[in-house]
């Protein structure tokens, strides 16, 4: 049943897509509305996709790459609903939109087949560390894009070129603001995931840190983005120089997540 709620999701994500695409170049008010009950509309399905995944595999649904790609998406959506519902930054959107669509894609190649977890990662500890994981990612998946916007801007600025999308991208304290923000967020959620799997790795085998892909990937991508926050609170260290480095954390981040999944045998190394 996941699966025809699956595509339903794509295809309103493909939709969305094409209408906040459409926005950067018509600069059209309805556009973003459209966009917005469409991108809904794809949410409402994709929470039914994960409900239903859910259901059957009787676990949380983020295990494998296809679920956790499809988890990821479903989270990055959402969070961007609300953060759009607060900040109304509606440009936000054609850049999340193809985001989520991307991860859809490349789930759609990947295995649904529902195989039974690690025995290692069979702990009331896996829906918490999960969830928080996949947030934290989701508010640095918002910084990386606001961060590309910022950069985005600053060009026209320095060229003096005020055309294209310069008309729709907020102010670049706004976007400097608002990329702190999510990055805050993100970084303790990710401090939240890095304490409760050290305390789920104690539980499970004896020991808060293991020399794996998961946790070293995510100690450096700590250490970036705690590096960026000091420097912001020290140094001053703000727009253009503070986008580069939430761009480059967030390729740390996203460099971990395909290792883990592609080279290391899924989730944390163990395999399915």
């Amino acid at each position: 049943m996941n699966i025809y709620f699956f595509y339903i999701t794509a295809a309103a994500y493909v939709v969305g897509t094409v209408i906040f695409t459409a926005y950067l170049f018509k600069h059209a008010p309805r556009l973003v509305t459209t966009g917005k009950y469409v991108l809904c509309a794809g949410f409402v399905a994709h929470s039914a996709t994960i409900l239903a995944r859910w259901i059957e595999a009787g676990r949380t649904p983020a295990t494998n790459f296809h679920e956790s790609l499809t988890f990821f998406a479903w989270v990055t959506v959402g969070v961007y609903l609300l953060f759009f519902r607060k900040y109304k930054l509606s440009v936000l959107g054609a850049f999340v939109t193809p985001f989520a669509l991307l991860l859809l894609i490349t789930a759609a190649f990947m295995s649904r087949d529902i195989t039974p977890l690690h025995p290692m990662l069979e702990s009331n500890w896996l829906p918490v560390h999960i969830v928080i994981a996949f947030l934290g990612n989701a508010f640095f998946a918002l910084s990386f894009f606001i961060g590309l916007m910022y950069i985005i801007q600053d060009g026209y600025l320095k060229r003096r070129k005020l055309e294209g999308i310069y008309y729709v991208l907020p102010s670049l304290n706004v976007l400097d603001d608002l990329g702190y923000k999510c990055i805050s967020i993100g970084f303790s959620l990710l401090t939240l995931t890095i304490i409760t799997g050290a305390i789920w790795s104690q539980y499970t085998i004896g020991s808060y840190f293991e020399l794996k892909h998961r946790q070293i990937f995510s100690l450096i991508a700590w250490i970036l983005y705690a590096a960026l926050l000091h420097g912001r609170m020290t140094s001053g260290w703000r727009g253009r120089k503070a986008s580069i480095i939430s761009c480059i954390a967030f390729g740390v981040l996203i460099a971990s997540y395909l290792i883990i999944n592609i080279l290391a045998g899924g989730a944390h190394g163990y395999l399915q």
